[in-house]
């Protein structure tokens, strides 16, 4: 007989720098329990199937595949997301980009445009948040639209519309009070892609050209063309490319101009006001 204790000592994941949180995760989920179950009860005995798909579960990740893929879920803001192998997976980072967006427009009715939904991660965060503001979620991916719509339907947010769009294709004669995108950021040769959890993620959500900016480019170039005067542009971006959307931003005419700093210390966004 196996105990639940004896499981999580034996759990091996040692190319992962959170093995005990994922060993936790993935047993909770073969066990159809949350993880406080496990600390509650350690000495609970595992039946045998529950076992043998925890044994399944953790050779998975032993190939380096996310948790997050594994089990179809991550959670994100305060949202539990269904996600899959053709979206990005929602990380802490982009929660200060929906923090942002909070506090850019009042809780009244607004028009918001989220580009790149993904799993409509920040779209869905956004309207949970502000029930009057009407969020437009697109991506060209049609899988993520897909999967953007069920997130949307199970959390019951209908102040969301999920469209197919790539970037503002579809978007034509609509104009916004705040346009927010987490997009492909990362260069072609970037020694990131090929280690770590991103193996798993689609390129198409995370490469954007020689030096990643391909995307920031074009949203910035087309943005104000969707914007209201005074409406807002907010960007996601990597660690070192601040410097860089401030000057496209700067250089389109968008004014007060800036970047804020993630947990990490990086300069994570960066934003930027179309002129009244």
């Amino acid at each position: 007989m196996t105990i639940i204790a004896s499981l999580l000592r034996a759990a091996q994941l040692p190319d992962s720098p959170t093995s005990r949180l994922d060993a936790e995760l993935l047993l909770a989920a073969a066990l159809g329990k949350s993880r406080s179950f496990l600390h509650t009860w350690p000495e609970r005995i595992v039946p045998s199937e529950a076992a043998l798909l925890f044994a399944e579960y953790l050779q998975r990740r032993r190939s380096g595949e996310p948790v997050a893929y594994i089990l179809g879920q991550q959670g994100f803001w305060n949202l539990d997301l269904e996600v899959a192998p053709h979206t990005l997976i929602p990380r802490p980072d982009t929660e200060l980009l929906v923090e942002t967006a909070l506090q850019l427009l009042p809780a009244s009715p607004a028009r918001v445009l989220d580009l790149g939904t993904g799993s409509g991660a920040i779209a869905l965060a956004l309207a949970s948040e502000r029930p009057a503001w009407k969020v437009t979620a697109v991506d060209r991916v049609l899988e993520a639209v897909a999967l953007a719509e069920r997130n949307r339907q199970r959390l019951h947010l209908n102040n969301v519309t999920v469209l197919s769009s790539h970037w503002f294709d579809s978007i034509d004669g609509q104009r916004f009070e705040l346009i927010v995108s987490n997009p492909p950021y990362i260069a072609e040769a970037d020694p990131h892609l090929i280690a770590g959890d991103v193996r798993f993620e689609p390129e198409s959500a995370l490469v954007a050209g020689k030096d990643g900016l391909d995307d920031l480019r074009l949203i910035v170039a087309q943005a104000p063309e969707h914007l209201v005067a005074g409406g807002r542009l907010v960007l996601e971006h990597g660690y070192d490319q601040a410097p860089a959307v401030r000057e496209l931003l700067g250089a389109r005419g968008f004014i007060d101009v800036h970047s804020r700093v993630d947990l990490g210390g990086h300069e994570r966004i960066s934003l930027g006001c179309l002129p009244c």
